[in-house]
């Protein structure tokens, strides 16, 4: 039979636990899990681009949102704005170290997302059919 086995749970630290309302790094967790953000992620570990070759390769996203999400990551440490002294500026976008460690979860979720879509849309389907 089942042992009732006691989970020693540690105690919660309000800046570090997610779960705690109080805790900062929600604000970061919202921003890397924000609507665009994983997307913008994961197009940029595959490698350096422009602006508009970000804007291009991220169907549906707005300019004004897309500068939004690339100042806000920036600011969080994890994408890199580079700006080559050349007339007009050239400016490029990549992930730094902790930009990169974050993708790649990311990525893992993505391509779950992929595999297993065709499978959550059945199934959606069908809850919506029986309600």
């Amino acid at each position: 039979m089942g042992e009732n086995v006691e989970v020693k749970r540690l105690p919660r630290n309000r800046h570090s636990d997610l779960f705690h309302s109080e805790c900062s790094g929600r604000i970061i967790f919202d921003h890397i899990t924000s609507r665009w953000a994983p997307l913008v992620l994961v197009k940029l570990a595959e490698g350096p681009l422009r602006f508009y070759e970000l804007r291009d390769q991220i169907g549906g996203i707005s300019e004004k949102v897309l500068s939004e999400k690339l100042r806000l990551l920036a600011r969080d440490g994890l994408v890199e704005r580079t700006v080559e002294p050349t007339i007009p500026p050239r400016v490029s976008y990549a992930l730094t170290d902790m930009g990169n460690s974050a993708a790649k979860p990311l990525r893992q979720l993505m391509r779950w997302v992929a595999d297993h879509g065709r499978a959550i849309m059945a199934t959606q389907s069908q809850h919506d059919d029986q309600n």
